[in-house]
């Protein structure tokens, strides 16, 4: 079956020319698909006849961000790897085995010449499928810690891509693993690109357009979209000091602002807080919002940020060169302290426990950071140093290579 499968898809690729076909799999949570859509928009520029579309599945963030990015979608369903004996593992063959036979449907009806994966329940259908039919394989993964749909990929893979190193992933003998760092969003390198042609004006633009005064200096303080209790509760209640030493900007997670507000104002008084708006510059240094869709903007301005350390978040600062304080998230097998801990081995921020994130440590470590010009700098350029901003060229290139040698 497998030599049959393999004879036919080599016949499709010599009747399609010399026209790449790349399938591109992953999804689930932006961590895999904004990377996925980076790279595809990478391969786009570097070779506009390529043709490009993707699988996933129905149910993650890549059903509306992949066809918003004018790229065609597949979907299968989602075939967690079962964790303990139950219902679910009972069902699990049945399933691998329906999602993987799609996926070979797909793959004939694309006539890919090769598949990439970038980790989630769609890619490990995809590798299977792909190492089947003799498809080449491509990975990319994200996290310090490899997740299990890419170490089984990785099995079969001809190249491994790694925003980190040692993740703990393993390829077959001969295949490279490749630190390339994490493709980055659309705004995040463009950010990069303008910040190294001419940082002042970037920073005052940006300043001015969240309402900041752009000669004072500025801490952001994000912990996502869905907030973090833990930053919050420590940064509120820390705020006073905090304004002595200049602007605050407290992206507090959806639903969460109020409380915040409350504290700071139960604390300081009602002139303090503003929002985001440039028309109330000047009402407030204690700048609040549930969400910032232009995270760029913040990031521009900022002097200091105080965040978690999730892959997206740690490969962004540090392309930009952002001194950071990461507060990893305290649940799962401690990802995020993976993804923090090199950075500030680095000396390109600081990492501390969620438990420790106190008003006092805060007291305590923040205002000497932040008066201290010379070790800011020293931080801004050992973050820089660590940080990758062609990940998603460097990916392309891997891909475009391999599929000339199909």
């Amino acid at each position: 079956m497998i030599d049959e499968d393999r004879t036919e898809v080599a016949e499709q690729r010599k009747e399609a020319g010399k026209r790449p076909h790349v399938v591109l799999a992953g999804g689930g949570t932006a961590g895999h698909v904004n990377p996925l859509l980076s790279v595809a928009a990478a391969l786009q520029k570097e070779c506009p006849q390529a043709h490009i579309s993707v699988i996933g599945t129905a149910v993650g963030l890549e059903h509306e961000l992949v066809p918003a990015a004018g790229f065609p979608l597949e979907a299968i369903e989602k075939v967690p790897f079962p964790r303990r004996p139950n219902l679910d593992a009972l069902r699990f063959p049945v399933r691998w085995c329906r999602e993987v036979g799609r996926v070979k449907e797909i793959l004939r009806r694309q006539s890919a010449d090769l598949v990439v994966g970038f980790g989630g329940y769609a890619a490990a259908p995809v590798y299977r499928a792909a190492r089947v039919m003799g498809i080449p394989i491509l990975i990319h993964e994200q996290n310090a810690r490899a997740g299990m749909a890419n170490k089984l990929g990785a099995r079969w893979a001809d190249y491994v891509g790694t925003a980190y190193a040692h993740t703990g992933i393993k390829a077959r003998p001969g295949i490279p693993v490749e630190r390339v760092g994490l493709p980055l969003r659309p705004a995040i390198a463009d950010l990069v690109d303008r910040m190294e042609r001419d940082p002042r004006s970037v920073r005052v633009e940006a300043a001015t357009r969240l309402g900041l005064d752009p000669d004072r200096k500025v801490i952001l303080v994000t912990g996502g979209s869905l907030g973090a209790a833990s930053l919050n509760k420590a940064v509120s209640a820390s705020a006073g000091r905090l304004l002595e030493l200049g602007q605050v900007i407290h992206l507090t997670g959806r639903g969460k602002a109020e409380q915040v507000s409350r504290r700071v104002v139960g604390d300081l008084g009602e002139g303090v807080v503003t929002d985001l708006d440039p028309a109330h510059r000047g009402s407030g240094d204690y700048h609040m919002a549930e969400y910032l869709e232009r995270i760029d903007l913040a990031f521009a301005c900022a002097d200091l940020v105080l965040c978690r350390s999730g892959a997206g978040s740690v490969s962004e600062l540090t392309a930009l060169g952002l001194p950071a304080i990461y507060v990893p998230l305290p649940i799962g097998n401690g990802e995020q302290r993976f993804n923090a801990q090199p950075v500030a081995e680095a000396g390109g921020g600081v990492m501390v426990g969620d438990a420790d994130l106190t008003p006092a440590w805060i007291e305590d470590h923040v205002p000497g950071l932040l008066a201290d010009e010379d070790a800011l700098r020293t931080m801004r350029r050992r973050s820089w140093e660590y940080g990758i901003r062609d990940a998603a060229q460097v990916m392309a290139s891997r891909i475009l290579s391999t599929a000339g040698k199909g």
